[in-house]
């Protein structure tokens, strides 16, 4: 395929694959709020005390999967450390002519792509199940052409953990309580703030 012939489809796929209707940056503008302010959620900063700690008899897996009953998702959350999945393999090269024409369409809407990308995270021995899959807007690369615009939260879902709460008055009382922790569950290309 001859270099120029390259470049019409690359233009092509470009001026198809990446319209833009007028006003779909307002937010860069500062006319409405950016979703997914707040997100990802800020480590807490917790009083290190060990006293303040649930101790073994406070963490029975049974009574705490009980609290949460139907809430528990094993999708997002897990009382013992998970096994991470293995790597996945490369992108192999392109082949020539209408399979580059494919693959180089394909890079571009990966390119444009902005999909949340999760880990699980250790919330300490003060949340059960201690461990939850978070996830992450990618902004290793610009997601547009020209470049310029980032991968950024656009919604978040909850789910529901149990938060260990002492509190100090005339003596120490700790329990367990419910929580809503917003997980990353959509991401988008969207300009800086």
């Amino acid at each position: 395929m001859e270099p120029s012939s390259l470049l019409a489809v690359f233009a092509l796929v470009l001026s198809v694959g990446f319209g833009t209707e007028e006003g779909a940056c307002q937010h860069c503008f500062l006319l409405r709020p950016v979703p997914g302010d707040g997100l990802p959620v800020e480590a807490l900063q917790e009083d290190p005390d060990p006293a303040l700690d649930p101790t073994e008899r406070d963490l029975n897996v049974t009574e705490l999967r009980g609290l949460l009953g139907a809430r528990f998702d094993p999708r997002f959350m897990s009382a013992s450390p998970p096994q991470a999945p293995p790597d996945s393999p490369g992108v192999p090269e392109p082949p020539r002519g209408r399979k580059l024409r494919r693959r180089l369409q394909q890079w571009l809407w990966a390119r444009a792509a902005c999909p949340v990308q999760h880990a699980w995270s250790d919330l300490g021995a003060r949340f059960w199940p201690r461990y939850v899959k978070v996830g992450s807007c990618s902004n290793k690369h610009s997601c547009s052409v020209p470049e310029g615009m980032l991968c950024t939260p656009a919604r978040a879902a909850h789910v529901t953990l149990l938060r260990w709460r002492c509190r100090r008055r005339n003596a120490l009382h700790c329990a367990w309580i419910p929580v809503q922790y917003p997980l990353i569950s959509e991401c988008k290309c969207a300009c800086p703030s």
